[in-house]
């Protein structure tokens, strides 16, 4: 009888470990299935970033409206190379130049991943309503005049003409900072508003008027 018992006792200690076996590898495959996630912590899959795709109609308007606005701005900045007097105007043209060509790369990058047209080369009459459809930006007339000036003349005029784009630039930002969804132009639009807001500073500095 005491055989006995030692024999069933032993039979019972095995089915127990046969047991502990199958539910131990139960929890592994559960964690392998979720990333191994601990007790109160989500999944990788439930943390991850915001897609690239999260999108509105704001931050589409935005770029599409941003890239014609930052191409006539870099129209503008080329033409102070060889036509301003002052080496400060040149100066502030290529500073503009140099932050406003890769946002522009930037804002075209974005308009494609979403699957939004990107507006042609030379095109400035964003939605069809004229090269004023959007704040601040030059008519055909004026971008002439800009041309064929040169020296002290060309400088006062091309002040004064970006001052109104930076002005018109800066609207626009504030209406993507307000209505925009995506983080990364809402950010690129708070740093539009800064640096174009401290360049009509300077400009205006320039044309003595502060």
């Amino acid at each position: 009888m005491t055989a006995h018992r030692s024999t069933l006792r032993r039979a019972a200690a095995a089915a127990a470990a046969v047991t502990a076996a199958v539910v131990l590898a139960a929890c592994g495959s559960d964690d392998a299935s979720t990333g191994n996630a601990g007790p109160g912590e989500s999944s990788p899959a439930a943390s991850a970033p915001a897609s690239a795709a999260e999108h509105n109609a704001a931050d589409v308007a935005f770029a599409q409206g941003m890239i014609p606005h930052h191409r006539q701005a870099v129209e503008m900045a080329d033409l102070a190379a060889d036509r301003a007097a002052s080496q400060e105007v040149k100066d502030l043209a290529a500073e503009i130049k140099k932050a406003q060509g890769p946002e522009i790369e930037t804002l075209t990058g974005w308009l494609t991943s979403w699957g939004e047209d990107v507006p042609a080369e030379g095109e400035m009459d964003h939605g069809g309503h004229g090269a004023h459809g959007m704040a601040g930006m030059m008519t055909p007339e004026q971008m002439e005049e800009l041309e064929k000036s040169s020296g002290k003349a060309f400088d006062t005029a091309f002040l004064e003409m970006m001052i109104e784009h930076h002005r018109g630039a800066v609207a626009m930002a504030e209406t993507e900072k307000e209505n925009g969804s995506y983080g990364p132009a809402k950010s690129m639009a708070e740093d539009i508003i800064t640096t174009q807001n401290a360049e009509i500073d300077t400009m205006n500095k320039l044309l003595g008027k502060e």
